[in-house]
């Protein structure tokens, strides 16, 4: 009997960051509309090979004083949507227009899907997930 097929996995998704006003010192801060969270995800079975997550801004977004107190997790999860694993970033108190994070290779334990979540100030703000399947 053959071993099984393992598909080359190579995706990448964005979905729009919600719009969001928090405080940050004293001052306000606002992230307009026109934002994108991209998480992208390369490799094949249950392994990956490469992921990151970052946040890419245009028009009035791109005008933004940036994300303050912001951090990037991966989550992954079983085939029940059940979480097992997460790799929380840390929290970055600096101010930037383009958060960005990678995530080490690895190797799942099951199928199911692997997330990029977005934070800033303590609040989520985007969920960006790929389904991991034979």
């Amino acid at each position: 009997m053959a071993p099984p097929a393992h598909t080359s996995v190579n995706a990448i998704g964005s979905t729009p960051v919600r719009t969001f006003a928090y405080t940050v010192g004293g001052i306000a801060m606002n992230i307009p509309t026109g934002c994108m969270f991209t998480h992208i995800v390369r490799g094949g079975g249950r392994r990956i090979t490469y992921q990151n997550a970052g946040v890419d801004c245009a028009f009035a977004g791109a005008l933004n004083s940036g994300f303050c107190n912001w951090r990037i997790d991966f989550a992954y999860a079983d085939t029940d949507n059940r979480v097992y694993r997460t790799s929380r970033g840390r929290v970055h108190t600096e101010c930037r227009i383009d958060p960005m994070r990678g995530n080490s290779p690895q190797t799942l334990p099951r199928y199911g899907k692997a997330c990029a979540r977005l934070h800033v100030n303590g609040t989520r703000l985007a969920s960006q997930c790929h389904h991991i399947t034979r």
